[in-house]
């Protein structure tokens, strides 16, 4: 993989400002795992919900800015469920945007997020074949405890990068029913997953269908260049019922971030670089 520059450590945003995300980012306990095939019981990280609920009184570091990467369209379609006929384990994602300075949740913010698939195709891409298509793309409005949910299924992988979905939250923008522009993005990001919970999940169909070679959160330059131990979701469920996810995310939103990085993303699915960017990362 192509290395990129670390994010500047005497940076207002670097990485030595924002530690830990205490238990939004914090190792996961208790991980129960059932059976070598199917399904997983249990709590995957304990006290998921109350402790991300807790947060909202305590201040959050800023969260990572992490590389945006070559699969973004602003597609500024507001909605909460993003599956469109995708097959995969289902995973219900809830993310809370708090105001790392004033350690109040942000109403209104938009969460956008992106991810591939199953077999680790992104949506409205030339270079995957899936110009016009729409799926796991979208974007919610934070509540009145900062809060925004998704519906979508647990994402597949691609050659030279980890698991992952995308985020970008958004500040100030326009809504309507059903779309966001405008406004100015305060936190570019990434959400990475606990290599346990993705083993299980990628024994199953259609996951298991891939041939392509997963990469590892520890060999990943987003995990171990730019923050993302600190941006790992909590998990809980079962493959059979589904995944929750839950992570609080610390932002200024009054900021607008630099870019990190490059676009690239490593090879798409079927093994090519992306159209218009480098191989590797």
């Amino acid at each position: 993989m192509r290395d990129q520059d670390r994010p500047s450590t005497d940076d207002k945003r670097g990485l030595t400002r924002r530690q830990t995300l205490g238990a939004a980012g914090a190792a996961g306990a208790g991980l129960l795992l059932s059976g070598a095939g199917a399904s997983f019981t249990g709590i995957f990280d304990r006290g998921d919900d109350e402790a991300i609920a807790k947060q909202a009184s305590s201040c959050l570091r800023l969260m990572p800015e992490q590389e945006e990467g070559p699969f973004y369209v602003d597609l500024e379609k507001v909605r909460a469920n993003l599956v469109e006929g995708q097959e995969g384990v289902p995973l219900d994602l809830r993310i809370r945007v708090i105001d790392h300075e004033k350690c109040v949740p942000i109403v209104g913010a938009a969460c956008d997020i992106w991810q591939c698939n199953a077999s680790g195709v992104y949506s409205d891409e030339a270079s995957e074949n899936t110009v016009g298509q729409t799926y796991l793309r979208g974007v919610q409005i934070t509540d009145s405890a900062g809060w925004a949910e998704f519906k979508t299924i647990y994402p597949g992988h691609y050659a030279g990068r980890a698991t992952h979905i995308h985020v970008k939250v958004h500040i100030g923008g326009k809504r309507t029913k059903k779309t966001y522009s405008g406004g100015h993005v305060c936190h570019t990001g990434q959400m990475l997953f606990r290599e346990a919970v993705s083993d299980k999940v990628y024994e199953l169909s259609p996951y298991n269908k891939s041939t392509v070679a997963r990469v590892p959160n520890s060999q990943d330059r987003i995990f171990s260049q730019q923050g993302g131990k600190y941006s790992m979701p909590k998990l809980s469920g079962s493959a059979a019922s589904g995944i929750k996810a839950s992570i609080a995310m610390g932002v200024d939103p009054s900021s607008t971030p630099a870019a990190v990085g490059g676009t690239s993303e490593g090879s798409a699915a079927g093994g090519e670089a992306p159209s218009g960017a480098p191989p590797g990362g």
